[in-house]
């Protein structure tokens, strides 16, 4: 197998394993938020956005960095080395999971006290086994990744997934009498399930191959004697900038859980309220906003290589055809999806989270409303973030996320504390956050290749049918409540905004053959319509 498709053949599978895993994750927020509710989402919310950034600043760049490091001795022959590289970063993963673990069990009522939201110790606590197993797990995806066998992982975090989701449905519905903290306790503890499992999977898999990695070292025809002070030094240098870039989202979110309920309590909200109004936020609105990830993630993975390619060819013009292909895509997926949530806000979440209250949904499609708008960015800025580091520029994205969360940080203090504004002051600086990220990273990207923008066929084609079909979809569904139910209308004109959608896209000429190569098996579809119009 030549390099080329053993890279894409690796990509591939890790792609499909993502994929599967962000689906597992979003659709994990529906049925929970029926069974625990606000209140319990609002628990869950607080703690899981501290756990997700001690996990990425001591795991994030880790598997990278160990992958590069055993690829590389291996490379050369030097099997003796790579092997250590992966003992040397077990054992200091091993290590800081120690770490994290203990320092969130002996300080878990501390943080949720910092937060706001006492309530949470319970959520917090249940993570405490999964901030132990995690960095072991990506100590051997490492390892793995490094030898360019990327099953382990994938198995692992399809493993890891599937039992979270299921472990964590099951016990929140056992204790939900024990209490809505309790529940939450139980879901939360999911994570911690899943990863002892895909800890276990891994580590079976690992156990079938050591044998030839013990061939591999004792045939080993080279033995550079690579110190270990070396070693960790190495392991740094790449993880560090990748850590750093991989943090700036989780902390975001964790500016979200310190700031938020904080601010509600001091224009009046009690606890309690201030709780079921971050997991209105959090835990129904944005698991929605969260789902058109699942498709802007994979055309972001296929940007990166094609990009690279281009770049390192100096192919100016192609570099400048899949840039333009790229934007469009990503707003063929964001632009639709953002005004669809904005228009059918309130019969989504009621059709969804149906357990609810009235006041609920209504509140909660009101929060929607707002943050449906950061779908577009935040998947522009997936895709721009692509691009940069197709072009050799990694940091750039992570500088301007960081703006970004400067940004998030003023306005959610400002907003979320005005009464006529307060929990959706936080959705507000969500979109402004992405939004500024986006522009910088537009800017940015039209600097560093040089492009011209084809502004219609790229923003106002994609733009100019998305509200087409905003505006159909919103009087469908009002026509059909008059003579259906609210659930039926719902499904009915999303259906019905869907093919309104693709007739405006088809009538406009806005979708490419360029377009139809970057998306997933896009060439065969591109095979089967050439069929079609030697047919006509």
């Amino acid at each position: 197998m030549s390099k080329d498709n053993s890279f894409i053949k690796s990509a591939a599978i890790l792609g499909a394993a993502g994929i599967i895993v962000k689906i597992l994750g979003a659709i994990y927020r529906i049925p929970i938020g029926n069974i625990i509710k606000t209140e319990g989402l609002g628990y869950y919310q607080t703690a899981y956005p501290f756990y997700v950034l001690l996990l990425t600043v001591s795991t994030s760049g880790f598997p990278v960095a160990i992958a590069k490091l055993v690829s590389e001795n291996r490379a050369v022959g030097d099997h003796k080395s790579a092997f250590k590289v992966f003992r040397v970063a077990l054992a200091g993963l091993f290590i800081a999971g120690i770490l994290t673990s203990l320092f969130v069990f002996f300080n878990a009522e501390d943080i949720v006290t910092a937060s706001g939201n006492i309530n949470a110790y319970y959520a917090l606590i249940a993570l405490v086994p999964a901030l132990f197993f995690v960095p072991i797990m990506s100590a051997f995806r490492g390892l793995f990744q490094g030898r360019n066998n990327m099953v382990p992982t994938a198995l692992s975090q399809i493993s890891e997934q599937f039992f979270r989701v299921a472990s964590g449905l099951l016990l929140t519905y056992l204790l939900l009498d024990r209490g809505i903290p309790i529940a939450a306790g139980g879901a939360s503890f999911g994570g911690s399930i899943g990863a002892f499992i895909g800890t276990v999977v891994i580590y079976i898999i690992y156990i079938t191959k050591k044998r030839e990695i013990k061939e591999e070292i004792e045939d080993s025809k080279i033995d550079r004697k690579y110190p270990i002070s070396n070693i960790v030094k190495d392991l740094l240098i790449i993880a560090i900038p990748i850590t750093i870039g991989s943090a700036i989202a989780p902390i975001m979110d964790t500016i979200d859980t310190r700031l938020v309920q904080r601010r509600l309590q001091y224009i009046g909200y009690s606890e309690a309220v201030a709780n079921s109004m971050f997991g209105e936020l959090k835990g129904l609105a944005q698991t929605l906003i969260n789902l058109p990830q699942v498709f802007s993630i994979a055309i972001a993975m296929s940007l990166v290589p094609i990009i690279a390619s281009a770049n390192a060819k100096k192919q100016k013009r192609e570099v400048s055809n899949i840039i333009g292909s790229g934007i469009r895509i990503t707003l063929l997926i964001g632009l639709p999806c953002a005004f669809g949530l904005f228009v059918l806000a309130k019969p989504i979440i009621g059709l969804l989270f149906y357990k609810n209250t009235p006041e609920t949904i209504k509140n909660t499609g009101e929060i929607l409303q707002y943050l449906s708008f950061g779908v577009i960015f935040l998947t522009l800025v997936q895709a721009l973030t692509a691009m940069l580091q197709g072009l050799g520029k990694p940091i750039i994205p992570v500088i301007n996320l960081f703006i970004g969360a400067i940004f998030k940080v003023v306005l959610t203090y400002t907003l979320t504390a005005m009464p006529s504004i307060n929990i959706k002051g936080a959705a507000i600086s969500t979109v402004v956050a992405y939004g500024v990220a986006a522009i910088l990273d537009l800017i940015m990207i039209k600097f560093i290749a040089k492009i011209e923008f084809d502004y219609m066929g790229i923003f106002i084609k994609p733009l100019i049918s998305s509200i087409g079909m905003g505006i159909l979809v919103k009087l469908s569904y009002g026509g059909l409540t008059n003579i259906l139910s609210e659930n039926l209308s719902t499904i009915i004109s999303i259906v019905i905004g869907g093919l309104v959608y693709v007739i405006l896209l088809v009538i406009m000429g806005t979708i490419t053959d360029e377009d139809m190569a970057l998306l997933p098996n896009g060439n065969k579809i591109l095979e089967k319509m050439e069929r079609i119009r030697r047919l006509k």
